[in-house]
């Protein structure tokens, strides 16, 4: 009997106040409408992105030369060992020459002294000559076959040079990105400063990369295996899926601004996604399926013709009928004490009851398990809620079915920035007020 005393010491004078105005407003001419409908609904983190290959190579000579032949060209694809180009080799034919000539005439000398050593040992042993004159001989002949040694390299060298690096060739299986070089030009070898790539390969392209860059205020909320969606302004209306790699630690500071490069694999397979293409990526943090949800500007509204008071009167008796008895009774008291001492809102770290049921949101916490969780699928595979999660309240107005004005209490979730899920079964379908017509 002592809160149904409390109840009507807190309904009666609102009832006498809110008669007078609720009924004033009509559906048709004063409000637009929104319904509760279901549907699926994403928490995600936009960035954008650049589409690049997995694996690119340079191509640069290993001598220095004029090119003679060009046998690819932008996009041809390539095995490992293919000729990509042909240096003139004139001059080292030349030089092969020479050094050949200088192998000859090295082994002669070596070959020669050889036999002299060779007499020179044997008068050494007969005792004929000294063994100073021996030694001699014996370094003489070691400096003719360092000679030798010396003129054999030098013609293995340009031998090289004609036979392999005079023939460009490609590294890996892939596709010509790009190609630097034309017939007539001259390439400085990869030794020199000066030189620069003449081949960019593709290892494969069915298989992409995006390198996105990501804020440091949403970097927490990427990990490794998270799903992405993204488009291509040059393919209007297609989404495309794809999978975080890697998340770079090195930070990228531009203009103040500190953001991390995210590696995002995505396949290729139609080759739609060519390599630089730019393109506008979302993070998927949370996804809802099969749940309710409401636009979030009905859940923004508040009624212009009531007052400050009326509405939170409204509000705290709507809040009522999900509490049990006992919670009713506390709310009341504690709304009693508020009004009693002259203060609209209560300064406990607890926070006063019109603040809590005006703002439209109420915030507390409670276990995981006493949230509906049925229809909810999360985005991130593996993963599940926190075990204390924190629970938001909002209001929803409507035309109740006296034409009155009323409001409802709703537990909500994640939002999309349009629409917001809400927890109660009961509102499916539900004809809410979306704004007033001005």
């Amino acid at each position: 009997m002592n809160v149904k005393r409390l109840l009507l010491a807190v309904l009666i004078p609102f009832i006498v106040l809110f008669c007078g105005c609720s009924g004033k407003k009509t559906r048709s001419a004063t409000y637009e409408f929104t319904n509760v409908r279901r549907g699926t609904l994403e928490r995600t983190i936009s960035s954008s992105g650049t589409v690049k290959p997995v694996s690119t190579v340079n191509v640069l000579p290993r001598m220095s030369g004029k090119v003679e032949k060009v046998f690819v060209d932008y996009n041809d694809t390539v095995k490992k060992g293919d000729i990509l180009a042909e240096l003139n080799t004139d001059m080292l034919r030349l030089k092969r020459e020479q050094y050949y000539a200088s192998v000859v005439k090295a082994r002669a000398n070596y070959e020669l002294q050889l036999i002299n050593y060779r007499t020179q040992a044997i008068l050494a042993e007969k005792n004929l000559i000294s063994e100073y004159e021996l030694k001699t001989n014996k370094t003489t002949l070691d400096s003719q076959a360092a000679d030798l040694a010396v003129a054999e390299a030098n013609l293995k060298e340009v031998e090289t040079e004609i036979n392999q690096y005079a023939y460009i060739t490609s590294p890996i299986d892939g596709i010509v990105l790009d190609r630097n070089i034309n017939i007539g030009d001259t390439v400085v070898d990869s030794s020199s400063n000066n030189s620069t790539s003449i081949f960019t390969l593709a290892e494969n392209l069915s298989e992409m990369q995006i390198e996105a860059g990501v804020g440091e205020l949403d970097i927490t909320s990427i990990h490794k295996g998270q799903t992405v969606r993204f488009t291509l302004e040059s393919l209007p209306g297609r989404r495309f899926p794809g999978v975080v790699d890697t998340i770079r630690m090195v930070p990228v500071v531009t203009n103040n601004v500190v953001s991390y490069t995210v590696i995002i694999n995505v396949e290729n397979h139609d080759g739609s996604l060519l390599p630089g293409m730019t393109c506008a990526v979302d993070f998927i943090v949370e996804r809802s399926e099969d749940v309710l949800m409401v636009s979030n500007a009905a859940l923004r509204y508040q009624p212009s013709g009531l007052s400050t008071e009326q509405i939170s009167e409204m509000v705290f008796i709507a809040s009522l009928e999900d509490m049990s008895e006992e919670e009713r009774q506390t709310a009341i008291e504690a709304r009693e004490q508020a009004q009693n001492s002259g203060s609209n809102q209560n300064q406990n770290t607890g926070g006063g009851i019109t603040d809590l049921m005006m703002g439209g949101g109420q915030s507390s916490s409670r276990t995981g398990g006493s949230r509906q969780s049925s229809g909810r699928q999360g985005g991130q595979q593996g993963q599940t809620r926190a075990s204390r999660e924190t629970i938001v309240m909002r209001n929803l107005w409507y035309i109740d079915e006296d034409g009155k004005l009323a409001v409802i209490r709703v537990r909500i979730g994640i939002t999309n920035g349009s629409s917001t899920e809400i927890f109660s079964e009961d509102l499916e379908g539900k004809e809410v007020i979306l704004r007033e017509r001005i």
